[in-house]
């Protein structure tokens, strides 16, 4: 994935003190370090060398040109020699973009047999990034550390989880998400305050009526009807009684016709996430179930029952994960297999898991919903692979924005799931099921989440430090007691933080 509009820049700090040639062969290996960290594929986007500043005026003009630059959406800040930090205050307070601090050298070792001052006073980065770190603590200015050889695969790696972060925190702004119908009734955890949202994210949520998609249904020609069909014949093994002389054949080209209106809509409203829920359908003859799930897989978000922050959440993650090897999904944790020597916990929702985690070939299955009035509905069926995931949910606490974390090993189900007519995926939550639920509860984390087996808690740490939120990570260190610290001090942190201090 590289897409072609976006771009993170390379400022490199240091001062007229060491004279115009060291400040040549400062650009001079900047630029060199840009170029190779764009050759090594680590980076989902370009990075752009820009001429190395030296004085504060020249910082805040470059600040200001990063700001009003759409295809900036990042900067990676590097102070090759010193560079005075009081120089950066005006500049970094002005800064809207997020910030990478890389504390490298441009040589790796020591030439032993040749050093001298010159050398020295070239190569300092040792001192001249604990400077400009000074300031940035000062500042209480968030940002990603990198620390480490430009050249190493650790560093390249933590770079390009940055940067995939940055991507998704870019989409997330400006981001429309259609809320189609309301929120399935009495339920808490999907509400939320969507004003705080837009403001601290981005993100602009709406709701629309179920006839804004029905209503395209009935212009919609047989032609392309037929073609979508012919694609879920190709794409899926259909159950006998969706085949061409079915007995339930209607239903599917029925769901085809939801796909295609509600595409449209999304489309031509410029929305890249929504919900819906079965409690206000409307029109609609059966809840949408193959559509979501192809729309997911084609990259939008989506989250049931009206919950609009998992639908940008699988959004912003889906653009973080892009071109990652596993899959990024909505997802619920549904059900519980306590074992005798291990328990675990099966995932899944009504219909809408996002075929990108699908274990081979899927299904495309109709069967009875039981809840929503409405007639059978076509939904995809499929197992997930064994493999290490996260589960991720945004919540709304009021105060505050909180993003809880929970690393998972899926695993292959026990046994078959012959009468089971949706997808799922089995998973050990770490460090164990009593644990990781008990956590999980204390933490206030939803029924709904993003189910990710491309990304990793590290990226998600680096989201939530972008937006300056809340993180609470669930993983096989966690122990109940530390855990409730930790929520007792955040609460602490997170009042002084809202009211300034």
């Amino acid at each position: 994935m590289k897409p072609n509009d976006k771009e993170l820049w390379l400022v490199t700090g240091s001062q007229h003190l060491y004279g115009p040639e060291a400040l040549h062969q400062v650009g001079s290996d900047a630029r060199v370090i840009a170029n190779g960290l764009n050759q090594s594929d680590r980076l989902p986007i370009p990075l752009v060398f820009k001429p190395v500043v030296t004085t504060a005026d020249e910082i805040t003009a470059l600040c200001r040109e990063a700001n009003n630059d759409d295809n900036c959406i990042g900067v990676i800040a590097w102070m090759h020699t010193f560079s005075p930090a009081k120089m950066w205050i005006r500049g970094l307070g002005e800064l809207q973009k997020p910030l990478c601090h890389l504390h490298t050298q441009f040589n790796a070792g020591i030439p032993w047999d040749s050093i001298d001052m010159d050398y020295m006073n070239l190569h300092q980065s040792a001192h001249g990034d604990r400077e400009f770190g000074f300031m940035t603590s000062r500042m209480r200015r968030a940002r990603k550390v990198v620390a480490g050889h430009w050249k190493s695969g650790s560093v390249q790696e933590k770079l390009g989880i940055w940067a995939r972060v940055v991507l998704g925190a870019d989409a997330l702004r400006g981001m429309q998400v259609a809320r189609i119908g309301d929120n399935m009734r009495e339920v808490a955890v999907t509400e939320g305050d969507k004003v705080e949202a837009q403001m601290r994210f981005g993100f602009s949520v709406n709701g629309y009526a179920t006839s804004d998609i029905t209503g395209r249904i009935a212009d919609l020609s047989e032609t392309r009807v037929a073609e979508l069909v012919k694609t879920y014949e190709a794409d899926y093994t259909l159950s006998p009684a969706l085949q061409q002389d079915g007995g339930q054949r209607q239903a599917l080209l029925e769901a085809a016709r939801i796909e295609l209106g509600l595409r449209d809509f999304l489309e031509e409203g410029g929305f890249s996430a929504f919900t819906d829920t079965f409690e206000n359908l409307g029109a609609f003859r059966q809840l949408p179930g193959i559509a979501v799930q192809r729309l997911m897989a084609d990259g939008y978000g989506f989250g049931a029952e009206g919950d609009w922050k998992t639908a940008a959440l699988v959004a912003a993650m889906k653009v973080m994960s892009a071109g990652l090897e596993g899959g990024t999904t909505f997802m619920e944790d549904y059900t519980y297999h306590f074992g005798s020597d291990k328990s675990l916990v099966l995932g899944s929702h009504m219909l809408e898991i996002c075929p990108s985690i699908a274990s081979g070939k899927p299904l495309c299955e109709i069967h009875p919903l039981g809840i929503g009035g409405r007639e059978d509905p076509v939904r995809l069926v499929f197992n997930s692979p064994a493999g290490p995931a996260i589960n991720t949910c945004l919540i709304d606490m009021g105060n505050r924005f909180r993003l809880v974390v929970n690393e998972v090993e899926a695993v292959a189900p026990l046994a078959d799931l012959p009468k089971l007519p949706v997808a799922r995926v089995l998973w050990d939550p770490k460090p164990d099921l009593e644990t990781a639920a008990t956590a999980w509860i204390l933490a206030g984390g939803a029924h709904h989440t993003v189910y990710s087996q491309a990304l990793t808690t590290d990226f998600m740490e680096d989201f939530a430090e972008i937006f300056g939120i809340e993180l609470l990570v669930i993983d096989p260190a966690t122990r109940i007691r530390a855990f409730k610290e930790q929520i007792r001090a955040n609460e602490t942190y997170f009042h002084l933080f809202r009211h300034g201090m």
